[in-house]
């Protein structure tokens, strides 16, 4: 239990053993793990603002055109459990007559996974010896202890926990333009609202800056809804994210490649490729290949090397790793193919209302572009992943008080091996961890599933060991 003989608490202050701030996927998979795994009668408190959990981000869109970026034989959020979520598709009759192997290749709408998880969590709760409340506010500020680490939310309750973990999830980048947030209302609207970007299909043109997997979903939500006008895709690299392919994963040992300096890696992909395609095998079953060494591939790189990857390679990375379900592809190829999306290779320079529409200014390796006019703008910029820029007052608050620290590269908080986070003087605090995007600067690989579900089930082993001594 929470407290030791002796200890007290203010009423204006409530106990939990286990922490767990944030209720998006990453959130959830803490507290079912914990609830699975509890053997006494913990309180576990998850914070969560919105009124529904396990959706964040990803999972939010209700719109059956959002499809999950992966099989749905790949989702379980159990890693002990393989087959958990084809077991709860099967379950549901989500895919009516649809045979077993044929659903755990299908990549079904990402609104079956926040239902997924919800099940999940209420029959944990049902069966598990430690109590979970759900408080519906955010947590505004914490300040670690010794022992007890200190919350408070933004309505000003304070709670006390022993086991505090950070699942705070996802936020979008701002768009890059000066005064973008000063623009009238609904002439900007992020890509993560769902239903606001449906609300934009028209006759008129849109812009949307970004062409990462933001983009495809709202180009599919657009062309499901009607939309008539041309779409504008902006980004930098005008890249689209490639299709996923049914072919096995490219048969070479992946291990050597962790001793290479990167552009030696880069060489030898290239050759793997081509191996592979002589044998009849596409790309991707290359990446597949070396998909489960993603943390040791960006671990193993020197720092030089971690700076040349994200300045010269990642956007061609994020491409071919977070790759997109084959029709998605297909639909978004097939716009551009009779000219109503328009691939545009520049960055955004400004946004001006002019005449009741916006006037989107860039500039592309020839220079300046084009000014095109648009309707309203769709915020595709994807995941913020710099801790300086986060929009979090949480996060701002522990990095001000220096109760953490950017990781490297800023890229998200600096936490140790078993995802404790690290003061500014690099100390890590055995209260306070990590699950999910936040850990990007030192394990790359950490917004997936699979990486969420193992970094879920070792923080709640990690932390209940603690909470019931």
């Amino acid at each position: 239990m929470l407290y030791n003989a002796g200890m007290t608490t203010s009423e204006s202050t409530f106990p939990a053993d286990l922490a767990i701030i944030g209720g998006g996927a990453a959130g959830v998979l803490v507290a079912l793990n914990a609830l699975r795994s509890a053997t006494s009668a913990v309180q576990i408190v998850l914070f969560e603002p919105a009124s529904t959990l396990a959706q964040g981000i990803a999972y939010a869109t209700p719109w059956p055109e959002h499809l999950l970026n992966v099989p749905a034989g790949k989702m379980s959020g159990l890693p002990e459990l393989p087959g958990d979520f084809v077991d709860y598709l099967l379950q549901a009759d989500a895919l009516p007559g649809v045979p077993r192997d044929v659903v755990a290749d299908t990549f079904v709408a990402r609104r079956h996974y926040a239902d997924y998880l919800q099940q999940r969590l209420a029959e944990a709760q049902a069966h598990s010896a430690a109590a979970l409340h759900v408080v519906h506010e955010p947590v505004m500020a914490l300040q670690p202890g010794a022992s007890l680490q200190q919350l408070r939310l933004a309505d000003g309750t304070q709670w006390q926990a022993r086991q505090v973990v950070l699942a705070c999830g996802n936020s979008m980048r701002p768009l890059p333009a000066p005064g973008a947030d000063a623009l009238p209302p609904g002439r900007v609207v992020d890509a993560w609202d769902y239903d606001g970007v449906r609300m934009l299909a028209g006759d008129g043109d849109l812009a949307i800056i970004g062409s990462g997997l933001s983009m495809a979903d709202s180009v599919v939500a657009l062309a499901t809804a009607g939309h008539r006008g041309r779409i504008h895709v902006v980004s930098r690299h005008a890249l689209l994210p490639l299709p996923h392919a049914h072919a096995g994963s490219a048969d070479f040992d992946p291990q050597p490649l962790l001793g290479m300096p990167l552009r030696a890696r880069m060489r030898a992909l290239r050759a793997h490729v081509r191996d592979a395609a002589a044998q009849g095998v596409p790309w991707q079953g290359v990446m597949d290949r070396i998909r489960p060494l993603g943390q040791a591939l960006w671990q193993s790189l020197n720092t030089a090397d971690q700076r040349r990857f994200l300045r010269h390679v990642v956007r061609y990375w994020d491409v071919h790793r977070h790759r997109i379900a084959e029709t998605v592809h297909a639909q978004v190829a097939a716009l551009e193919q009779s000219g109503q999306l328009q691939r545009h290779r520049a960055r955004l320079d400004a946004l001006l209302v002019l005449d009741g529409t916006l006037q989107l200014h860039a500039h592309g390796p020839q220079g300046g572009m084009q000014p095109v006019n648009v309707g309203a703008v769709i915020n595709a910029t994807g995941v913020e992943t710099r801790a300086l820029a986060m929009r979090n007052p949480l996060l701002q608050q522990l990095l001000a008080d220096g109760h953490a620290r950017p990781g490297p590269h800023g890229l998200g908080l600096d936490s140790d091996a078993a995802g404790r986070v690290r003061d500014a003087q690099g100390q890590p605090q055995p209260g306070l961890q990590l699950v999910g995007s936040l850990r990007i600067g030192t394990l790359w690989e950490s917004l997936a599933i699979p990486e969420l579900r193992v970094q879920a089930q070792q923080a709640a082993a990690g932390a209940l060991p603690t909470v019931q001594a």
